[in-house]
């Protein structure tokens, strides 16, 4: 009820805020630059790799914050008003988006992305798995819904954003292409992570990942569920137990703890780590996954 509250609050008072903006508000943007509001970083990662030095971007979820978590708040709705572009994740990441949605849809000037509309979705016992990112081979559908908006609405300089695009697939591609050997001649497929989180990227490079918690971070850590797991883990030679920084290691510690393992950072994603861009970011949890089932 406080949620629906809030959000009732929030959208009253973006309406009056759009109300007194005129249909046809065009001011010069600062520098000429397409200006872009994204949900969350990974988001962002795709947008900047598209749209270069001709956008000027700004981010709903802030930096460090656990996007479940996430409450929009009014001033950055209101900026999200005066956006050419509002492109989030899809595939359910944001539960909140419908409050987002309702004020971005009620200004004419800006185009609305969902980035996951092309996207293979995994799902299942009904649930969808949010985290469409992790896959290279995602990314680039992603970044594609990402070309179309810019497009859309900055045509002049539609062979700059299209030669970003090719040039990101290309560099998506070959990370993707570097690994795809080496995973394919491993024997051992399986690793143990806190939170299930990489379902897109086992499917990439057929691997299978066994965790803690589940998509959404959800679900009771009972003595029971870590007996299994540390079980699990010292049957198959696992001694990696993969952490994420948003995540409570606590779990991760025990489970390593129990299994004779060690905790392994990895990254996904949905906050910027590392000062680490997207590429950087996926090379480094390909390289430490494939160590770990070496």
């Amino acid at each position: 009820m406080k949620k629906k509250i809030i959000a009732a609050a929030l959208s009253a008072l973006m309406m009056v805020g759009i109300a007194g903006c005129s249909k046809n508000d065009n001011t010069a943007k600062e520098d000429n630059k397409v200006k872009i509001t994204v949900s969350i970083n990974p988001v962002r990662e795709f947008a900047q790799a598209i749209g270069g030095d001709k956008v000027d971007i700004s981010m709903l979820v802030p930096e460090g914050t656990e996007p479940h978590d996430f409450e929009p708040k009014a001033k950055g709705l209101e900026e999200l008003t005066k956006s050419d572009i509002f492109a989030y994740n899809g595939a359910g990441m944001e539960d909140w988006i419908d409050k987002v949605l309702e004020v971005a849809e009620s200004s004419e000037k800006v185009t609305v992305v969902d980035t996951s509309k092309n996207v293979n979705l995994i799902k299942e016992n009904g649930k969808t798995d949010p985290h469409t990112w992790l896959s290279l081979k995602e990314a680039k559908n992603q970044s594609k819904a990402i070309l179309d908006a810019l497009v859309k609405v900055d045509e002049k300089n539609k062979s700059y954003y299209e030669a970003n695009y090719e040039k990101f697939s290309k560099e998506l591609d070959t990370l993707y292409n570097d690994n795809e050997e080496r995973f394919k001649n491993l024997k051992n497929k399986n690793f143990v992570t806190g939170h299930e989180a990489f379902g897109y990227l086992c499917r990439d490079f057929s691997l299978q990942q066994k965790s803690v918690e589940d998509m959404f971070g959800e679900g009771e850590v009972t003595p029971k569920t870590l007996e299994s797991l540390a079980s699990y883990c010292k049957e198959n030679n696992i001694k990696t137990i993969f952490s994420e920084s948003l995540a409570s290691p606590k779990t991760s510690e025990t489970l390593a703890n129990e299994a004779g393992a060690k905790v392994q950072k990895i990254y996904t994603l949905e906050s910027k780590e590392d000062n680490l861009e997207y590429l950087q970011a996926m090379k480094k949890n390909l390289d430490e996954i494939y160590e770990s089932l070496k």
